[in-house]
């Protein structure tokens, strides 16, 4: 863990602590304590922290309490009353294993990760999405404002990429639970098999691996907010045990028999049309009604090209802010990118901004420097018009180039084994018009092979499409009709 919070092992059962202090050391070097008012004034000058609690004498709730900045892993079956606290994330109990440790300390870590002190700080880079002043993201802004302050489950709709799990992010912190936890979980990227432990949590031995008991994300979530994303690819068996949840707001642990309260609220989001997958019979219509009581819709970013200079300047200040290079958007490149249908959205958008601040850092992007797919407009480009005596110097040193050295003009005047062929005749010759000859010849070569298509031709050529053009309107080089 980065910038991990202190482990503290507390335990008067000296001989466990001990065995468990072996297994940790692996990972972090726990702090061994044995006296509560160490525990107590390590726990004031360092909170938050991660806890290994084990027998206190009955002072382990009190703890409990008075720290909730904290994450406390008990470490006997007798204290499994205490899993009722939300800063108690496990039960553990012997023998220890070394994966179900590591589990436990991962959710330890995804406790202090979504505080909800520390998760406003991460709210502002998140909010970008919601960057615009579109008349379809005003709608949405209205319907957020609308909802958040209720307990009535939202459907989030559309498609990949347009921000649904930062509208969510949003009802909750306009909601009543904004002081507690959102819990985020993909249900399209979890097996179907190991997604209901995720949601529900289990107890030790309910199935192959479960060596400790483990709280699962509606459990993660209680007091606050679970963000079901992808809920279209939760498979069917799973969705009817949802169903019972939300209808009757308790569950169960795998392997368990205790009921626990969900005091959670559900925001639901997918790309998919499930009105066509319940026609389909892979979404149950009952559950469909319970998630989709306020849907909202995230509009495409084609839908919003008019936000793009908005929604680019974003973008271009969070890198700046990650320590990269600013670009900038000429007004042409900004009317080639409205043209562009964007179907990765907003997602397609920074990682378009990311690659030009790569490649032209801190300059400006034309609709030249554009990749391809994004020159929607047919602008004729700058081209420099440069003095004479450079044009002829740098044609120069293009013929002169021997094949297996670069051989300038300034080189010739320190070889004399530098031979030119054909030998200049006596007369002299006139070396402008003769050069502009020579390129007329293989334009036009060039031109005739490809069929007049200029870009093959420029390629060939080891040109700028928009030089070459430049150059057949000086010689006058067009397809003969």
């Amino acid at each position: 863990m980065r910038s991990t919070p202190k482990l503290y092992l507390v335990d008067s059962n000296i001989p466990r602590q001990q065995r468990l202090s072996t297994i940790l050391d692996f990972v972090q070097e726990p702090h061994q304590l044995t006296s509560t008012a160490d525990l107590r004034r390590n726990l004031q000058q360092s909170e938050p922290a991660v806890v290994l609690l084990g027998e206190l004498a009955g002072e382990a709730q009190s703890f409990i309490e008075q720290f909730p900045a904290t994450a406390f892993l008990v470490l006997d079956s007798s204290q499994d009353a205490l899993l009722q606290f939300g800063n108690v994330v496990a039960l553990l109990t012997e023998p220890f294993n070394y994966d179900s440790l590591m589990q436990s300390l991962r959710d330890c870590q995804e406790y202090h990760r979504l505080l909800p002190g520390q998760q406003r700080k991460d709210q502002t880079a998140r909010l970008v999405d919601m960057v615009g002043s579109a008349e379809p993201m005003q709608q949405v802004r209205f319907l957020i404002q609308q909802v958040a302050p209720t307990e009535a489950n939202v459907m989030i709709l559309g498609d990949s990429g347009t921000g649904k799990e930062v509208v969510a992010r949003n009802i909750h912190l306009l909601s009543r639970r904004a002081d507690g936890p959102f819990v985020p979980i993909n249900c399209g990227a979890i097996p179907g098999e190991l997604l209901e432990s995720e949601l529900f949590g289990h107890e030790k031995g309910a199935f192959t691996g479960a060596f400790s008991t483990r709280k699962g994300r509606f459990e993660l979530a209680q007091g606050g907010t679970l963000f079901l994303d992808e809920i279209g690819d939760m498979p069917l068996p799973m969705q009817v045990k949802l169903l019972r949840v939300l209808q009757e707001r308790i569950y169960e642990r795998v392997g368990g028999n205790q009921p626990i309260k969900a005091d959670v609220r559900i925001i639901a989001a997918t790309h998919r049309n499930l009105e066509q997958m319940i026609a389909d019979g892979r979404f149950r219509e009952d559950l469909f009604y319970r998630l989709n009581v306020f849907p909202i819709e995230t509009p495409a970013l084609a839908e919003r090209t008019e936000d793009l200079p908005q929604l680019c300047q974003e973008l271009i200040q969070r890198q700046q802010m990650a320590g990269h290079a600013r670009v900038k958007f000429t007004e042409r490149a900004m009317e080639s990118l409205k043209l562009h249908a964007w179907p990765g959205n907003v997602r397609e958008l920074a990682n378009l901004v990311e690659r030009m601040a790569i490649m032209y850092p801190n300059q400006v992007v034309d609709v030249a420097e554009l990749p391809q797919r994004y020159q929607h407009l047919e602008v004729d480009s700058y081209v420099p018009d440069y003095p004479e005596s450079l044009q002829e110097r740098d044609l120069l040193n293009e013929l002169f180039q021997s094949d297996d050295d670069e051989v300038t003009l300034s080189d010739l005047t320190d070889s004399d084994a530098f031979q030119i062929d054909p030998q200049l005749p006596h007369t002299g010759i006139d070396l402008k018009e003769h050069l502009a000859e020579l390129e007329i010849q293989f334009i036009t070569q060039a031109l005739e092979r490809h069929d007049f298509v200029v870009a093959r031709a420029a390629d060939m050529l080891g040109l700028r499409r928009t030089t070459l053009v430049e150059k057949m309107r000086k010689y006058n080089l067009a397809k003969d009709d």
